[in-house]
């Protein structure tokens, strides 16, 4: 197993998060903000310095609310569409028009991207993860949903956690993942996976089991083994689910038999990549890069990224 890292990126967390970081003064000559666009470059060009991946690919949303989730479970996401159709017109969306360039620039440089057909990102980098058999993987990403995919075999696979930002950037495998979420070492992802059904995610519209919390379902996951064995046992009258909780997890059948299909990332997602997923050791197309450079206003952004290839 070589050492050197397959780096998956979630590219909407990262610039999403480059979006709101840095100030929309941030512009082109011709007014446009690339805040999100230099945010972006300055944090691949520190994960080529600090992590040194022999293999990148920037994961990409297709679809980020797919209907095979919203069809299981219709409040999936379904606030942030209601906070866009009414918010829209009030907020200008300037990050948006950033995003082609910043594909531009990732193609400029040679450094791949991947996307699938009626799917998340998440899904992805799920794929792509769970398929690669020899390097190390490391996910990249402001998600927590992501924590599902940590593992010791065939190779390790790793979150990098940058929710407060690159600098204070967490490294989690199981180990660390069971530290933090009261969940077994061993197959720890999956763990986590079902702990979070069982828990839910406003932010996601997982309304979860009312009255089971993060610890409490982490500790129910940790003495069933996971999600099926704790309902097997809840459905068996098992004196080992308090008759209080068999309660809760009857009252929310209809949530747990869609929820683990709607947080579980789908690892059979139909990756379509855009070419070479390892880092080349110079841009492949120079002069479009220094295009993209000056027409952008992008400057040093784009130096730092550059110097960032294996070659420098």
């Amino acid at each position: 197993m070589t050492t050197a890292p397959l780096a998956l990126l979630d590219s909407a967390s990262l610039y999403f998060r480059s979006f709101h970081a840095l100030p929309e003064s941030m512009t082109a000559p011709d007014g446009t903000p690339v805040n999100a666009v230099r945010g972006f470059a300055d944090t691949v060009a520190r994960i080529l310095t600090d992590r040194r991946p022999s293999r990148l690919v920037a994961c990409l949303d297709a679809d980020w609310r797919p209907k095979f989730r919203v069809d299981l479970l219709p409040s999936y996401k379904a606030h942030r569409v209601a906070d866009e159709e009414s918010n829209g017109e009030e907020v200008p969306d300037t990050l948006t028009p950033q995003v082609p360039i910043i594909l531009d620039l990732l193609a400029a440089v040679g450094l791949a991207t991947a996307e699938a057909d009626g799917y998340e990102a998440d899904d992805v980098i799920g794929a792509l993860a769970v398929r690669e058999q020899t390097d190390p993987v490391e996910v990249i990403t402001g998600d927590r949903d992501l924590f599902q995919l940590v593992r010791t075999e065939p190779s390790p696979a790793s979150v990098i956690y940058v929710g407060k930002g690159w600098a204070k950037a967490e490294v989690l495998g199981p180990a660390e993942i069971a530290a933090k979420y009261g969940v077994p070492v061993e197959g720890a992802g999956s763990a986590y996976a079902d702990m979070a059904a069982l828990r839910g995610d406003p932010s996601d519209g997982l309304p979860g089991v009312a009255g089971i919390g993060e610890k409490t379902a982490a500790k129910l996951i940790t003495q069933f083994g996971s999600l099926d064995g704790l309902l097997t046992a809840a459905r068996a009258e098992s004196p080992s689910v308090p008759v209080k909780t068999r309660a809760r997890l009857a009252e929310a059948a209809d949530y747990l038999a869609v929820a683990p299909t709607v947080v579980r990332v789908a690892v059979d997602a139909p990756v379509k990549m855009s070419g070479d997923d390892r880092v080349p050791s110079a841009p492949v197309d120079p002069d479009r890069v220094a295009e993209l450079a000056e027409r952008w206003n992008l400057g040093r952004s784009v130096e730092r990224l550059l110097a960032a290839l294996p070659a420098n």
